[in-house]
């Protein structure tokens, strides 16, 4: 800890460069991948403001477990779903497995009532939230 403290003392430009390209990479993280939903607030906005979750998953995954009531569009099919989705007036939320994906999908939209779910299903499923599964 000490060599860091002697290295950042001995090249405050360096540092002071690092810094500011960190803080700028996660502001314009922020921006392109739109507005977050944290995973107990979703089921909120599902029964106060009548939003829509879509799951951009392929067809497989969402088979296999799924938010209730979620509908399931893959990402690869997204672009045939466009004008359907910009028509949409209440928020939707878009699902993907970590929350990546689903943060180029907002950014396809375009429109600020979309959004992401952060950390996609297995933050969804870290939180302790339960997923509609297939039945065996």
């Amino acid at each position: 800890m000490e060599r860091w403290l002697t290295f950042i003392g001995n090249h405050p430009v360096l540092f002071g460069i690092l810094a500011v390209l960190i803080v700028a990479f996660f502001m314009v993280e922020g921006k392109r991948n739109g507005k977050k939903v944290a995973p107990n607030e979703l089921g909120l906005l599902v029964n106060n403001q009548q939003a829509r979750i879509i799951d951009i998953r392929p067809a497989n995954k969402f088979a296999l477990s799924h938010i209730s009531g979620s509908r399931n569009i893959p990402f690869i099919e997204l672009k045939n779903h466009l004008d359907e989705l910009r028509a949409i007036d209440t928020p939707v939320v878009f699902v993907c497995d970590v929350g990546l994906q689903s943060g180029a999908a907002v950014s396809l939209v375009g429109k600020s009532n979309f959004m992401r779910l952060s950390g996609g299903i297995q933050g969804y499923q870290a939180a302790g939230l339960p997923l509609a599964v297939a039945k065996k």
